[in-house]
């Protein structure tokens, strides 16, 4: 298999303990001092915590659990998540990246992290990898208060590894690697969900097959992994090596990227009372395709179980017609619920629109009926746009359990402010 091995300057830098460390700033304290927690709802001990600060990070505490979670450590900070200030200090912190890069060299990969290509910049500011990504992020803590780690390497695999593997538990908060570094930095890691594109059910499949840390599937040669995993394989055995063919310029620019959403919910959900959720995400999912004058070919759902059981399933069908239409798709989640739901408690919902295609650029349904939903669509479309998601619901958003309203009060899934 031929390979073009990257030999660039990538930076990966990642704000650390974003949310967290935005509220503690934002009232005057260090974000390694204070024990503070931001959670999507206030008083309720089933509540998601959707950051913790550094400080409560040492002690043990996770990102991501429960309220009721972090009950056992002392003097913790709750506060509520406030999207819209995220978002600006977002916004300042790319401003500052932007003083030293051209927008083509920086990718936006999260809220809190990104990839910057700096390999025509090193010459510019006669400075080497390193030294050029610890000024970047001294002028972050220094403008905003956020610390920041950083991983560098040779492409974009590298650089993402580095900073999750090492970097975030370094004192200087950096970590560079090249390919040298390969076998013994990269290859022992396991388990292997912690490397950058492995998820727990494809973790669970190759300790299946006898692997368990990256080096086990280096091991094995690229025909066996491209026939057991079809081009997932020839991806691992790529990553597994420490190479990463893709481009910062060009491998997140799809035109149409898919359009999706996900909720973890607040109690266990069973199928009597999960259809209620699922036409609610259908709602939001399509509304925003309409908004793009964009039809969808695929559908896409994921359930994710209670922690009691674990697990969950992750399927997709293609439809046998383009659709903007939410009843269209909200059948075929059912017929994928239907076909692979087992019974279990269900705490997590994400449905998710792919082969999308311009509305116009299809062969469409002439049927009568058809038409007429499209209609009522976009006219109930304008409505919500003009007044508000909450201006116009269906009667389900009314139901127990519904989420709904809820959710159309928050940016991005949480608070606004």
């Amino acid at each position: 298999m031929e390979t073009k091995t990257r030999f660039r300057s990538i930076l990966c830098i990642d704000l650390k303990s974003f949310y967290a460390s935005c509220e503690c700033v934002a009232r005057g304290y260090d974000p390694f001092q204070v024990s503070l927690a931001v959670v999507g709802r206030m008083g309720e001990s089933g509540s998601i915590v959707l950051a913790v600060s550094p400080a409560l990070k040492r002690q043990g505490a996770k990102s991501r659990c429960r309220v009721y979670e972090l009950e056992g450590y002392q003097n913790v900070w709750f506060v509520p998540c406030r999207m819209n200030h995220y978002l600006k200090v977002s916004q300042d912190i790319l401003k500052i990246y932007l003083r030293y890069v051209s927008y083509e060299d920086l990718h936006i990969y999260s809220i809190d992290e990104v990839f910057i290509d700096i390999t025509s910049y090193l010459r510019l500011y006669k400075c080497d990898a390193y030294t050029l990504a610890k000024q970047m992020m001294c002028d972050i803590l220094k403008e905003t208060g956020i610390p920041s780690t950083c991983g560098i390497g040779p492409n974009l695999l590298l650089a993402k590894v580095a900073l999750d593997i090492e970097a975030k538990k370094a004192v200087n908060g950096i970590a560079q690697w090249s390919y040298t570094d390969v076998k013994t930095k990269l290859w022992p890691l396991t388990p292997l969900s912690k490397m950058w594109g492995i998820g727990i059910q494809l973790e669970k499949r190759l300790n299946r097959m006898g692997m368990y840390c990256v080096g086990d599937i280096a091991q094995y040669p690229l025909d066996f992994l491209k026939r057991e995993f079809g081009v997932l394989g020839e991806q691992l055995y790529q990553h597994s090596h420490g190479i990463d063919e893709s481009d910062l310029h060009d491998v997140y620019q799809s035109r149409y990227p898919t359009i999706g959403g996900g909720q973890v919910l607040m109690r266990d959900y069973y199928a009597y009372d999960i259809k209620t959720i699922l036409l609610e995400q259908v709602e939001e999912v399509m509304f925003r395709l309409r908004k793009k004058n964009l039809y969808c070919e695929v559908v896409h759902l994921a359930i994710g179980y209670s922690k009691s059981v674990r697990g969950g399933f992750s399927r997709q069908t293609k439809l046998s017609q383009a659709t903007d239409l939410t009843e269209s798709v909200f059948e075929a989640c059912l017929r994928l619920f239907e076909a692979n739901y087992t019974g279990q408690p269900i705490r997590k919902v994400s449905i998710s629109l792919g082969g999308l295609v311009e509305r116009g650029q299809t062969q469409l349904s002439l049927f009568e009926d058809v038409t007429k939903k499209q209609q009522l669509s976009y006219a109930m479309d304008e409505i919500r746009i003009k007044h508000g998601k909450n201006a116009l619901l269906r009667a389900i958003s009314y139901e127990k359990g519904a989420t709904g309203r809820y959710r159309n009060t928050l940016m991005g899934g949480h608070q606004a402010e």
